[in-house]
């Protein structure tokens, strides 16, 4: 930096830049632009180090309550009956022959007692060496397979290692049989490296992608870098602090590809406001340094105000119990922050470093050759002012239109059935997928998915037997086993009749449960699993979406000083979802385009996914809202012109927030192209939401029902006006109190 230009760093303190604090931001993050970004690519490169390896520290389970019953009791049956929890499953197959053939039983005595040998594996079980009654559940109604059920040990890195270390013995041919390798430590291990790959191959499809798009909407090479820049430091950050975090708690390897849509989109979304209003002070004869210093007081505000709404919705997920969602709040925030400061510390000292620069390399050059030029004068958006007057001029119909067609499109949610994730989010090649299936479709009951009645307090054999009849009586009951008595303790293994966690199987829970016994019982199994999980979200989430909708409306009202337009953003936010739920449901619980998507439908929804997306999509819609709300303020408050401010917020921003949504929607689109199904509807189900929120909420429904409510749309209590005036934040310069100023404060209109 020359000496000038300090000087002029040194000029654009508080008083030259409108005061205090925005002044004061400025002249800190350009005041050394080169020692900044010098900073950032040290800390960066360190994150890289500090989060490497991280996806093998994150777990690929998370759905249940810690503090649920069935969690209780599965805690308790691992530590004192470790044979009735068994994680791995050996699917024996005998081709032509019975499972019951001399040599076929031989070989498969052979691998149960290998594997019983083998350091942390207990509860070895298995067809050839169990009891009749049991046997029966082990063999395939064919009689050409049957399992060998084992335990590992420790927790799910432990588990994994244990596997890699000897599934490579018992995999594959053996004399006359064969085998394949299931049970939830393979389902969980085959999940987590399915998830990283596809995450290098999602970020190999989004970066490339998602820079052609930069250049096309801003033309220049070295503006679109700046986007790109921003939120690879944002992915690599929160990969760190990710991996931190998983030193102290458990963490999901689900949140990992959160960390790189939201690193990328919300990045982007941030540097294209910024480099937009930028360009627009440069294009206004503003030298480089103020005009960073303008853009940091307004578009730097909508961005700090995006974040923190960003924030909010995602932090509403620590509210619940089950990781799986406060792994996604953890990313969440730790991404967002991490974007919003790099946009707000980094990008204001490259725009500096880089001047008039920022244009250079205009690839479009090649595309205009042969055009006629724009004429002179003429301003950029003018489309999306025609739209914003076409809507306003027929705003009852497109209000009423729109909210029908969003209504309609979410009609399918209301036949959700929630579910549990299992093997079938795996592709159907994925060789613990194919041993689930064979058990679901040849062998009876459902083993592997019975439920575990733990037996707490002294009780006699007759006793015992009694509550087995009883229990073996219940209409949904196709066996019962045990009970295994240890002390105190004891448990028996209840065969539903049914699929292991339909609805049959989820009311024999609360059956169990139901059930009098002179001994206390714990009920578990993936039922029960099931059916805690669902209690635990019914009776949390009234208060994820009271902090969601309390501290969000707080916020709009801080940005707007408005009582009307909070409420309308929070409505009209969760009105843009309701094509995402609706599609979730046709989609991937009824199979629609099942085949052409690649997946294998369930049959329902995993509990705890509508709850992400609606935190997630929520938080994306209040991004895009704050930045069109924000540019309707700053027009109203220097005109006084209701219509001309919607028109003109709609002209500078609906360009910028359908490329925003286009952008974040490959990033999510590459996502769901995982072979996940979670992780796919995830990706999908975002970014319909995100270009339903920009194309139709923010283009057609915002405009009309801002028509519709008039000049009322900026109405508070004098009271509120006061409070918003003395401390809420606003885009655009401080203004002066306009003549009358007191006399609308008496009749109760916002100017």
């Amino acid at each position: 930096m020359t000496e000038a230009t300090r000087a002029t760093a040194s000029d654009a303190g508080p008083a030259h830049l409108g005061g205090p604090p925005v002044g004061r931001w400025t002249a800190l993050v350009t005041a050394r632009p080169r020692l900044s970004l010098l900073a950032a690519l040290v800390l960066t490169l360190l994150a890289v180090l500090a989060g490497s390896g991280v996806a093998d520290k994150l777990g690929s389970g998370g759905w249940q309550d810690p503090a649920a019953e069935s969690t209780y009791a599965t805690r308790a049956l691992e530590r004192e009956f470790p044979g009735s929890q068994p994680n791995l499953l050996l699917l024996v197959e005998a081709g032509d022959a019975s499972v019951d053939d001399p040599a076929v039983a031989a070989e498969a005595d052979r691998l149960t007692r290998q594997l019983a040998a083998e350091h942390g594996v207990t509860g070895i079980g298995s067809y050839w060496r169990a009891a009749p009654a049991a046997a029966a559940a082990l063999r395939a109604e064919d009689g050409h397979e049957a399992l060998i059920a084992a335990r590992i040990a420790g927790d799910e890195s432990e588990a994994a290692g244990t596997l890699d270390r000897i599934a490579p013995h018992y995999r594959g041919a053996h004399g006359p049989v064969s085998v394949r390798i299931g049970g939830i430590v393979a389902v969980r291990h085959e999940m987590q490296t399915t998830i990283q790959e596809d995450l290098t191959r999602a970020e190999a499809i989004a970066l490339p992608i998602t820079l052609v798009l930069l250049v096309m909407v801003f033309g220049s090479a070295v503006a679109a870098l700046l986007p790109l820049g921003i939120g690879i430091v944002a992915i690599l950050g929160t990969n760190a602090v990710l991996s931190g975090l998983a030193e102290l708690t458990d963490v999901s390897v689900f949140a990992m590809n959160l960390t790189t849509a939201l690193g990328l989109g919300l990045a982007i979304d941030y540097a294209l406001f910024i480099v937009r209003r930028h360009r627009e002070e440069l294009s206004a004869g503003a030298d480089p340094l103020h005009a960073v210093a303008r853009t940091l007081r307004t578009a730097g505000r909508t961005v700090l105000f995006s974040a923190l709404t960003v924030a909010v919705s995602l932090a509403a997920m620590l509210v619940f119990p089950q990781y799986f969602l406060r792994s996604f709040a953890y990313a969440g925030i730790a991404v967002v922050l991490l974007a919003a400061a790099a946009a707000l510390i980094l990008l204001p000292a490259a725009l500096v470093l880089l001047g008039h620069r920022v244009d250079a390399l205009d690839l479009r050059r090649l595309l205009r050759r042969g055009r006629r030029p724009a004429p002179a004068g003429a301003e950029p958006g003018t489309a999306w002012a025609r739209l914003a007057t076409l809507v306003m001029r027929r705003a009852p119909f497109f209000a009423a239109v729109t909210t029908a067609v969003l209504i309609v499109l979410g009609l399918p949610f209301l036949g959700v059935t929630f579910g549990t994730a299992d093997d079938r989010q795996l592709p159907a090649g994925a060789e613990s997928h194919v041993v689930q299936q064979h058990l679901r479709d040849g062998f009876p009951g459902s083993p592997g998915g019975g439920l575990e009645v733990l037996a707490e307090g002294r009780a006699t054999p007759e006793e015992y037997a009694a509550y087995k009849e009883r229990v073996a009586a219940l209409p949904d009951v196709l066996r019962v086993d045990g009970p295994l008595v240890e002390g105190d303790l004891a448990y028996f293994t209840v065969q539903p009749k049914g699929e292991s966690v339909d609805d049959s199987a989820q009311r024999l829970v609360g059956e169990l449960r139901a059930t009098e016994t002179p001994f206390d019982t714990k009920v578990t199994g993936t039922a029960a699993v099931l059916v805690d999980s669902k209690d635990a979200i019914a009776e949390r989430l009234p208060w994820a979406a009271a902090f969601i909708a309390v501290v969000t409306l707080l916020l709009v009202f801080l940005l707007t000083g408005s009582v009307l337009i909070p409420l309308q953003a929070v409505l009209l936010n969760a009105l843009s979802l309701t094509a995402m739920f609706g599609a979730v449901v046709w989609v991937f619980q009824d199979g629609h385009l099942s085949g052409l998507l690649g997946f294998t439908s369930p049959g329902s929804i995993e509990t705890t996914l509508p709850v992400l997306m609606f935190c997630v999509a929520f938080g994306l819609s209040m991004d895009y809202g704050v930045f069109l709300l924000s540019r309707i303020k700053e027009e109203y408050d220097a005109t006084g012109d209701h219509r001309a401010a919607v028109r003109h917020g709609l002209q500078r921003t609906g360009g910028l927030i359908t490329a925003a949504a286009v952008i974040l929607a490959v990033v999510m689109v590459a996502i769901g192209t995982s072979r996940v199904t979670n992780t796919k509807m995830l990706g999908l189900g975002i970014a319909l939401a995100v270009l339903m929120d920009a194309m139709v909420v923010r283009s057609l429904l915002v405009p009309a029902v801002m028509r519709l409510t008039g000049r009322a749309t900026w109405w508070a209590p004098a009271p509120l006006r006061r409070f918003h005036r003395r401390f809420g934040l606003s885009e655009g310069e401080p203004a002066a109190p306009a003549p009358g100023e007191r006399d609308r404060d008496a009749v109760g209109v916002a100017g």
